[in-house]
């Protein structure tokens, strides 16, 4: 049986500043302290049918394929091998805008694990929970922590 997560948070930056910097692989690791690794295969930019290689910190490592790609609004990927933990993975990222300067991000995980994973999926469901909640949390500081200092560099 497949599983799925959503988590959203709230951040002051607009949305195409948010998805840009979610996308932008040479960034990636500046934010998202839960991958150790993030790249793209043989791809200068994210877009349709390209394909990244991602580890976590915990060193399970994933290739995706972006199977959409619409900015600043959504973009989504899918598992493109098999992985050691998931049978079936796919994700998105939805930036809604609540005003020009201000951004709602919807990260959303669907999966189903590989055997033995899936018989303990309550306790892998959350732990992927708590690690989504983190890197919303983390993104979110990144961009306003950026912004701010942005802001201090203009006015000086």
């Amino acid at each position: 049986m497949s599983s799925k997560l959503s988590e959203s948070v709230t951040i002051q930056e607009s949305p195409a500043l948010v998805f840009e910097l979610t996308q932008d692989y040479s960034q990636r690791l500046a934010w998202d302290t839960f991958l150790k690794k993030a790249e793209l295969i043989d791809a200068p930019a994210a877009d349709v049918g390209v394909k990244a290689w991602c580890v976590s910190k915990h060193g399970l490592g994933m290739e995706t394929e972006y199977v959409s790609f619409k900015p600043p609004k959504v973009t989504a990927i899918t598992q493109s091998k098999r992985s050691m933990l998931f049978k079936k993975f796919s994700g998105s990222w939805v930036f809604e805008e609540r005003d020009e300067r201000t951004t709602h991000v919807v990260f959303t995980y669907s999966y189903l694990l590989n055997f033995p994973f899936n018989l303990v999926t309550k306790f892998i469901h959350n732990i992927l929970t708590k690690n989504v909640r983190q890197r919303l949390k983390d993104l979110k500081s990144y961009v306003e922590q950026r912004g701010q200092a942005v802001k201090y560099a203009t006015i000086e």
